[in-house]
């Protein structure tokens, strides 16, 4: 009987060992806690979301996708305030200060967004849409859905937390699927303050030094940059998936190759001269709020990316335009510089769209679509954009948390193009000869949704140009004459 009862107790141990095993494999499966080179090119559902639901804490900040080491909350004293930081990496602390990344938190239009959500849902997305906009917030267990509807104002005096901040990025050991924040948060790795990145001679006086490949990857993040909806799992943002099946991605330009471009310079006052320092501007296409939040600077460098992101020009205008009759006009947009889709991410807001006008030598205006009208594009203005919407499908202009389908999504893909024609009908008492612009424009959101969550002309929604052409065309000489 005792030697029954020892090897049952052995058996019982064994499965122990094997559950433990199992979890912890399931979590560092995207990468090695020390940041490895097995690059993967699953889809987010590896490893499955489905089997880490099954593991006892395997989520432990649902329905966000953020671990910890043992899936605990962590100790927010265990963050250094990133200024901390700055003593040391003086240029890449006051560049990242210019960004959006640092700013995630207290962005207003997130905000009024996240209270609507927080209220609309009963909580229910608190921890989804905090875990990628303050990590720190969540991870260390500040974040309840007071503190979520509560003013920008009123949590920064009393729940004040970083966005996406040097300690969130640094102390990122490895990930555990490919959206909604599937990273691991390891602040004090080996007991003792360690930053994780991309350097392998990297060495500090001030805390350890790990390499890690993940850094180095676009997978890095594709952790935040693809979006799922945590219930009726509607793929809302795919920026890293647009970025993965490209050409960008089989020539190895890296998120980090456009947004974190190397300049000549030191990382630390201490260290080395280096010939490419990865900046931290994380330029991207929000030139209107860095202008709102005081950043111009930054501003003009979003304007910068949009500007090389893509071309637009006419394709085979007519030699000359009669005078009394319809004219068709076909105009080629090209996504010539972004390696996702052009626009991406946040589907309520991002809209990319072509002004088209048609001018007479007497400066009448002839023919115009895509002007603004009511705070938003005209009716059927040549937009791309993508439309999400409810069961009933609906489209959703800010709901995005009843979400359950995509509508549609002319968004224009790397290296891709689209060509679309204008048909307008020429007076027959025109004068020509007739210029012909089109004008490819961007915003972040429309000024109607900036109204609707911060109040009216609370901020003004720049329209950023990114393309323009210009063309003169005659009038045909023999009707134009007609009596």
């Amino acid at each position: 009987m005792s030697h029954s009862r020892h090897t049952c107790a052995q058996v019982v141990l064994l499965r122990l060992c094997f559950l433990t095993c199992l979890l912890t494999v399931t979590l560092v499966v995207g990468d090695e806690p020390q940041g490895n080179d097995n690059q993967s090119n699953d889809k987010w559902l590896e490893p499955a979301r489905s089997r880490l639901m099954h593991v006892i804490g395997g989520m432990p900040f649902f329905p966000h996708r953020a671990n910890t080491p043992g899936n605990l909350v962590l100790n927010a004293k265990d963050f250094d305030n990133a200024q901390v930081c700055g003593a040391c990496h003086t240029e890449i602390y006051k560049q990242w200060r210019t960004s959006m990344m640092s700013q995630a938190w207290d962005e207003p239009i997130y905000r009024a967004l996240l209270k609507r959500a927080s209220t609309a849902t009963e909580g229910k997305v608190d921890n989804f849409c905090t875990g990628c906009h303050t990590p720190i917030g969540l991870t260390t267990g500040q974040i309840n859905s007071q503190v979520n509807r509560s003013s920008i104002e009123d949590s920064a005096k009393n729940h004040p937390m970083p966005g996406v901040d040097c300690e969130t990025c640094h102390n990122i050991s490895a990930r555990t699927g490919l959206d909604n924040g599937a990273y691991v948060l390891s602040p004090r790795a080996n007991g003792k303050p360690t930053k994780f990145g991309p350097r392998k001679d990297a060495v500090s006086p001030y805390h350890d030094t790990v390499y890690s490949a993940l850094h180095t990857r676009s997978d890095f993040c594709g952790t935040c940059h693809n979006v799922t909806h945590p219930f009726s799992s509607v793929a809302v943002e795919r920026t890293y998936d647009e970025w993965q099946e490209s050409a960008y991605s089989f020539n190895n330009v890296t998120c980090q190759s456009c947004h974190m471009p190397g300049f000549a310079g030191k990382a630390a006052i201490m260290g080395p001269d280096r010939e490419a320092v990865a900046s931290h501007w994380f330029s991207g296409a929000n030139a209107m709020m860095l202008q709102h939040l005081g950043q111009e600077e930054g501003a003009q460098r979003a304007r910068n990316m949009l500007a090389r992101a893509a071309e637009i020009k006419f394709e085979q205008l007519p030699a000359a335009i009669i005078p009394g009759q319809y004219t068709s006009v076909a105009v080629k947009v090209a996504n010539v510089g972004a390696g996702h889709k052009l626009p991406t991410g946040f589907p309520e807001g991002r809209e990319m769209w072509i002004d088209f006008r048609v001018l007479d030598a007497s400066g009448r205006e002839l023919y115009r679509l895509g002007s603004i009208k009511d705070g938003k594009t005209e009716n059927d203005t040549r937009n791309f954009k993508v439309h999400i919407g409810d069961k009933d499908g609906n489209p959703l202009d800010v709901e995005v948390w009843n979400a359950t389908q995509i509508l549609s999504d002319n968004r224009i893909l790397p290296k891709g193009y689209d060509i679309g024609e204008f048909s307008f009908l020429v007076p027959a008492d025109a004068v020509g000869p007739l210029t012909l612009t089109a004008e490819l424009n961007y915003w972040p959101f429309s000024q109607k949704l900036a109204d609707y969550l911060l109040g009216k002309d609370k901020v003004q929604v720049e329209i950023t140009q990114m393309a323009k052409v210009t063309q003169s065309v005659p009038l045909s000489p023999i009707t134009a004459s007609r009596p």
